[in-house]
Order: structure tokens, then C-alpha cells, then sequence
């Protein structure tokens, strides 16, 4: 006999044993003693049953483990199977590019016949080829996917859809065309013999991607702004999740022409180092690549200029003082980047052709601004120190100003030249690498307008950390004036002194003695308040 509950299942044994009982005085039969009667183990559904409850954790984490398993178990009966896989569906895998290689494609006999050299540049010119290809799927793709959709469904407007996405449309035919001729020139064995004359009348044509290139700044800006909308932030993240997307973003298709452009060069100079000295395409090939690096140089000028005025665009002054015509008529921005002070606070730096900016980074409207901050410092008043690890704390913290713990990395100092026009910014960089990059953009700037020589640059006297911010350096040239009449007033001390040694008799030499020891401390005097003058200055 076996004990059930209201719901058909199995009880404990405990309360199974008293039931048992309460029968067994009922019906006044004879029967085994109850520790017999509890059920076999082959007919227990759940291990779990068999354990009476406890006050030991161990023992109950245990039982609850037995649970966890029988309802395992239970889930993987044929009624449940079905809701199971239904909610339990793999996601759909990304669609991924075959990458075949050239060789693979054509029969062993005739690639025997080919020379390893002959091989490869046949592999370089089949992926120029594959890549058009792929470069064609994806403009189609990012207006068919992205940017259609995107307007029907009113995600955004056509002007914003037109910002961003630019004239990708247009592309689309030029790759055609040259595929097309890439195609035609293609033996029927699968081999290529010349293409220099194809690229030498095609690439010049990528010069469309001026205009293209220049509004991907701003057409990264308003694509992020717009991703704060939920409705755009939602549809995006739909085609992301999707296997035509290959886990790109629409940036990562929006950016495949230009990481496209920068190719170019490269495998051009693969076919031209696989191309043997005596082939006819030699000299083609040459041409071609130095038309494609004529582009591209073009296009980065265009770009430059572009990324230049956007950026000025952008600039909050908030002094007119601050206003300088070299900022207004820049066409070039050489570097820029995030950087912090000496007490810490962030800043970004701005190095035009011809003046650098210091600003700060502010929101108005929801849209990012650059705060002027000081003085900006002209090039050619531009004085650049490499200050060494350790050489300033930074943190600006009281209590880092008692410990050397904020001992500062990656720093360097940027002042005018003149004292008296601005103040001296000590900042820091990420790292080693980003600190190179700026020394380097820095020097290549200030080298044209510097007439000092080396040795006078690391001659200039240092700052003290209280007086950097607050008040600026001597210049060099006031020290070397204020040196130079100290030390003329010491010769003419010295000649005068000589002279009267001259007119005076042997007699004298004490008193020449005295006065000579009286005019150096005199000097000495001078010279000491001159320093003192200068250190307050």
C-alpha cells in the first residue's frame, strides 16, 4: 500500500509510516510491522522523496540538487520537448563571405604549368577582383537594408538619410565598369594577362570620393545623435541581429568605401613585386600607382579641410580676445586629442597649421561644443619641453600635494615664448604613444618658425608647479639681457679698479687689495639682487 496525496503525488515517509498506521487500527488486521511497507526504491519517481527534512544546510542543498535534476529529468519528457525547442531556438547564424583563393578555383595540370611567382600575382589581381565584388554587395546592400526601409518607415528624414548616407548610388555603377573590364580581360583558362592600361584610365575616376570622404565626420556625428533616438537605436539593432548584416554596423558599410580607397595601393604594389622585370604591364602598373596615391593624397587634402572647418565650427570663445584670424583661416588640422592638466581636468587640444587651441568640452543643446580655454598659443610663439616621468605631480588633490604617489607619466609643458602674452599648460597623455604622437606633430609645426638652437631649448629655466598656472616664465632673451649688464658693470668695475693699481705705488698693494675684495662683493651683491628681481618677475 502506498500513501497519495490530494494532487496524486508521493508523501514523505514520515507521514506515509502514520497513515499507514491509522489503516492498520482501522481495519484491525494483523500486519507486518510498518518498516516494511514503505515502497521499493524501483517505483520512487524522485531521489528526492527519500529525504525527510532536516535543519543540516549541507543535506538540504543536497536534496534541493536531487530536485533540481528529477525536474531536469521531468523536462525532458516528450510532452514539454516541443515548448522547449520552441522557446529554446538557435539563433540565425551570420551570413559569412566564401574567402577562395585563386589556386583553388582551376585544375592542378594547369597550374603546374605556372611559375610560384606567376601564382601569386595571378592570387593579387583575383582579390582586387573579389573585392570589387564585395565592395558592390555592400553599397547595394546598405541602401537596400538601411536606407530604403529607414524612409519608408519614416525612421528618418530624407535630408538626415541623405547627410549620412551620402551619394553611395553613384558608386555603385564605377565599380561595375571596372569589374566589368577586369572581367573582360580574363582568359578563358582563368589566368589575367595585362590590367596597368585598365587602372591607369580608371583610377583617376575615384576622385568622386571627395566629396564623399569629406562629409563622413559630420555624418558620424548625426548618425550617433540620431542613435539616441529609440525608434532608430531599435531599427539598427533589428539589422544587426540579422544574418545579412554579418555583425557590422551601418558605419562599418558606410566606411567600406574608404577603407576600400586606402587598399588600392596596396595591392597594386603586391601585383607590381610579383610582376617579373620584363613584363609588359610594368610600366603601366608603375603609372597606376602613382595615380591612386595622387588620389589619395586629394582626397585627404579635401578631407583635411573638411574635418578643419568642422571643427572651427565648433569652437565657443569666451573672450573676444580669444578670437585669432590664424584659427578662422586654418585649412589644415595637423593633430587632436583629449589631454589633461596639471590639476587633473580634461582638456582638448586643437594643432592647426599655425596656432594650437586648448579647449574644454561642453554640451549645448545636445550637441558637443569646444570651450576656449586660455590664451590659444601661436606657433611660431609656440616653446615645446619633454618634461621627464616624475618631474611634476599632477592631481591638483591636497592630499596628493603630500605624497609622491601622484608623480605624474607621459607629460609634457607647452608656453609662450614671451611671458608677458600668456601662461604655460603642463598636460598629460594616455600614454607614451600618444604623448610621441603630439611631441612629434608639435616639433613638425614649430620647426619652420624656430631660430633656436637646440642647446638653448634645454636651456630654458624651470617652473616651479605653484607659479606655472598662475604666472608665466621669464623669457630667455630678458635673462640674457639682464646677464649681459651685469656682467659689463663687473668689467668696467674691474678695468677702473685696474687702473687705479697701475697709479698707485707698491706701497699700496693692501689697499688695492681692500678695494679690489670691496668691488667683487659689491658685484656679488648686485648680481644676487639682479636674481632676486628676476625670480619675483
Amino acid at each position: 500500500m502506498v500513501a497519495h496525496d490530494e494532487i496524486g503525488g508521493l508523501l514523505p515517509i514520515k507521514r506515509t509510516i502514520q497513515v499507514i498506521a491509522v489503516q492498520n487500527q482501522a481495519s484491525k488486521e494483523f500486519e507486518e510491522p510498518s518498516n516494511k511497507r514503505v515502497r521499493p526504491l524501483a517505483r520512487v519517481t524522485s531521489l528526492a522523496n527519500l529525504i525527510s527534512p532536516v535543519r543540516n544546510g549541507a543535506v538540504r542543498r543536497f536534496g534541493q540538487t536531487i530536485q533540481s535534476f528529477a525536474m531536469r529529468a521531468e523536462s525532458k519528457s516528450p510532452s514539454s520537448a516541443h515548448k522547449t525547442c520552441s522557446r529554446m531556438a538557435a539563433p540565425t547564424p551570420p551570413k559569412r563571405r566564401n574567402s577562395v583563393l585563386w589556386s583553388e578555383m582551376f585544375d592542378v595540370n594547369m597550374k603546374e604549368s605556372l611559375s610560384t611567382k606567376e601564382i601569386k600575382r595571378q592570387e593579387a589581381i583575383f582579390e582586387m577582383t573579389r573585392g570589387e565584388q564585395d565592395l558592390i554587395e555592400d553599397l547595394k546592400l546598405a541602401r537596400k537594408a538601411y536606407h530604403d526601409p529607414m524612409l519608408k518607415l519614416s525612421i528618418m528624414s530624407e535630408e538626415e538619410l541623405t547627410q549620412i548616407f551620402g551619394d553611395l548610388d553613384s558608386y555603385i555603377p564605377l565599380h561595375e565598369e571596372f569589374l566589368t573590364k577586369l572581367g573582360e580581360a580574363t582568359r578563358s583558362d582563368g589566368t589575367v594577362g595585362q590590367i596597368g592600361h585598365i587602372l591607369v584610365n580608371w583610377l583617376p575616376r575615384l576622385n568622386a570620393y571627395k566629396g564623399y570622404c569629406s562629409n563622413q565626420l559630420a555624418a558620424k556625428a548625426l548618425l550617433d545623435q540620431k542613435k539616441l533616438d529609440r525608434r532608430v537605436q531599435d531599427f539598427l539593432q533589428r539589422c544587426l541581429e540579422s544574418p545579412f548584416s554579418r555583425k557590422l554596423d551601418l558605419w562599418s558599410f558606410l566606411d567600406i568605401p574608404r577603407s576600400r580607397l586606402v587598399k588600392y595601393p596596396l595591392l597594386l604594389k603586391e601585383i607590381l613585386r610579383h610582376t617579373s622585370k620584363d613584363h609588359p604591364d610594368v610600366k603601366s602598373l608603375e603609372e597606376a600607382l602613382c595615380l591612386i596615391q595622387g588620389v589619395l593624397a586629394d582626397i585627404n587634402l579635401k578631407k583635411g579641410e573638411s574635418e578643419c572647418q568642422y571643427y572651427i565650427d565648433k569652437l565657443e570663445y569666451l573672450d573676444d580676445k580669444q578670437r585669432d584670424l590664424r584659427i578662422e583661416s586654418s585649412k589644415s588640422l595637423l593633430c587632436h586629442g583629449e589631454l589633461k592638466n596639471k590639476n587633473g581636468h580634461k582638456l582638448y587640444l586643437f594643432l592647426f597649421q599655425d596656432i594650437l587651441v586648448l579647449t574644454r568640452p561642453v554640451t549645448r543643446n545636445e550637441r558637443l561644443c569646444y570651450q576656449v580655454y586660455r590664451q590659444p598659443i601661436p606657433v611660431q610663439d609656440l616653446v615645446l619641453e619633454d618634461l621627464q616621468d616624475g618631474d611634476v605631480r599632477m592631481g591638483g588633490s591636497f592630499r596628493g600635494a603630500f605624497s609622491n604617489s601622484d608623480k605624474a607619466k607621459n607629460i609634457f609643458r607647452v608656453r609662450f615664448q614671451e611671458a608677458c602674452l600668456g601662461q604655460s599648460h603642463t598636460l598629460q597623455a594616455n600614454d607614451i604613444f600618444h604623448k610621441q604622437q603630439w611631441l612629434n606633430c608639435i616639433r613638425t609645426a614649430v620647426a619652420p618658425y624656430q631660430h633656436a638652437s637646440p642647446t638653448e631649448l634645454k636651456e630654458l629655466p624651470d617652473l616651479s608647479e605653484e607659479c606655472e598656472e598662475n604666472q608665466p616664465p621669464v623669457p630667455k632673451s630678458k635673462i640674457q639681457r639682464r646677464s649681459s649688464t651685469i656682467s659689463s658693470i663687473v668689467e668696467m668695475d674691474i678695468e677702473a679698479n685696474a687702473d687705479c693699481s697701475i697709479v698707485d705705488s707698491p706701497d699700496d698693494n693692501t689697499k688695492v687689495g681692500k678695494t679690489q675684495k670691496s668691488v667683487s662683493r659689491k658685484t656679488r651683491e648686485k648680481t644676487q639682487s639682479m636674481k632676486r628681481k628676476e625670480t619675483l618677475v
